[in-house]
């Protein structure tokens, strides 16, 4: 079972896809994650990366999908895969299609901008072990400090106001058409050409946003 995750920047596809990997027994692949550890390995790739998240723009498809054909290539992805983050843009799924790889569900975490704002911008990391706060809703008992080690906490540069503003930008710009492209493959399911699709209301508490997500893949 191949499952996409689509939403914007700040839905909660990271935390969900956890989640639905762990319940279904395959592995999550976050273009994400894979992004920050080469950027914090410091490879070439991880640099080149850096500057352009830092700026608020998306990584080139080149090299986006360089990452995810490598990474379906282990062992782990024999009984499927759940992508998180991928694809963002049409040229991306047009890749997957052109590789034969053969998506069977599409779930959208639907979000208002206004919301997604709201969380990512108070948002705040203790960057050697990644432990995350939010300054609304989940603040440090001393503000702007670690609970457990006492150092200070940082404003990740992708999650500065304006930077997630001009995310949000482009992600209407280049990622939303995919709801349509998938819709529209969607409607090919009969003839088992399209996956099944789905959009979960992405507000309210994680655990209720996981339980739609998966009654949806079920049912």
């Amino acid at each position: 079972m191949i499952i996409i995750l689509l939403g914007a920047p700040g839905a909660g596809k990271g935390t969900q896809s956890n989640f639905i990997s762990k319940s279904l027994g395959i592995p999550q692949i976050s273009t994400g994650d894979m992004l920050r550890a080469a950027v914090k390995a410091g490879t070439p790739l991880g640099i080149q990366a850096k500057k352009i998240m830092d700026a608020g723009q998306l990584v080139s498809d080149e090299i986006i999908i360089g990452l995810v054909k490598d990474r379906l290539k282990e062992a782990d992805c024999a009984n499927g895969c759940l992508f998180d983050g991928f694809p963002r843009t049409i040229a991306q799924a047009e890749a997957l299609r052109s590789d034969g790889i053969k998506i069977d569900h599409v779930v959208e975490i639907n979000v208002e901008d206004r919301d997604i704002i709201e969380r990512m911008s108070g948002r705040r990391v203790h960057p050697a072990s990644g432990r995350t706060y939010h300054i609304q809703f989940n603040p440090p008992k001393t503000d702007g400090i670690d609970d457990e080690t006492g150092d200070p906490l940082v404003q990740r540069a992708d999650d500065e106001e304006e930077t997630v503003k001009k995310r949000l930008e482009i992600y209407h710009e280049l990622t939303s058409p995919l709801i349509n492209y998938y819709l529209n493959l969607s409607s090919q399911n009969c003839t088992a050409k399209g996956p099944k699709y789905n959009r979960i209301k992405g507000t309210g508490k994680v655990e209720e946003i996981r339980d739609r997500i998966l009654e949806a893949i079920n049912g």
